[in-house]
């Protein structure tokens, strides 16, 4: 039996690496199999993919500043890696695990994906309708993550604490 410290690790960084792997894994499926700024239909009229590389932040703010979103990404990955080993309960460390995988996740196309190290785009490809913003199963897992901490704060629970 593994110990309750060495458990909340194993589950921050466990949904961290999942999290990585299937956002890297679809980005790299939709990159090879769609074309730029093409909507598909993929659940009816709810859901389509439609593939965008993305040198904004969230919401579209930022444009052209892309270097400067991996300076930020790369603090709070190292913030995020340092804080996630001091949760005191599991939910608490999957959150962070969440939040960790999906900064992660996009830290990665700032790196490698074109134009250049350091100011690549990141892929987007989710689209839903009444122009929301076009997002990724990383933006997924940092909005989640963060609004689930933002409840928990909110209605009086310290975070990292049960």
């Amino acid at each position: 039996m593994l110990k309750p410290e060495t458990q909340r690790i194993f589950w921050f960084l466990g949904i961290a690496t999942a999290i990585i792997t299937v956002d890297q894994v679809i980005k790299a499926i939709v990159v090879q199999n769609l074309v730029p700024e093409v909507s598909y239909p993929l659940i009816g009229g709810l859901v389509h993919l439609y593939l965008i590389y993305n040198d904004a932040a969230a919401f579209s703010i930022g444009f052209g500043a892309t270097y400067i979103f991996t300076i930020i990404s790369s603090i709070a990955t190292l913030t995020l890696l340092w804080f996630g080993r001091k949760m005191m309960s599991v939910s608490w460390a999957l959150m962070a695990g969440a939040l960790l995988g999906g900064v992660v996740g996009n830290l990665i196309d700032r790196l490698i994906r074109p134009p250049s190290f350091g100011s690549g785009y990141v892929v987007d490809y989710i689209q839903i309708p009444l122009n929301f913003p076009i997002f990724n199963v990383a933006d997924m897992a940092i909005f989640i993550a963060t609004s689930l901490t933002v409840i928990r704060v909110l209605s009086g629970q310290q975070i990292g604490r049960a």
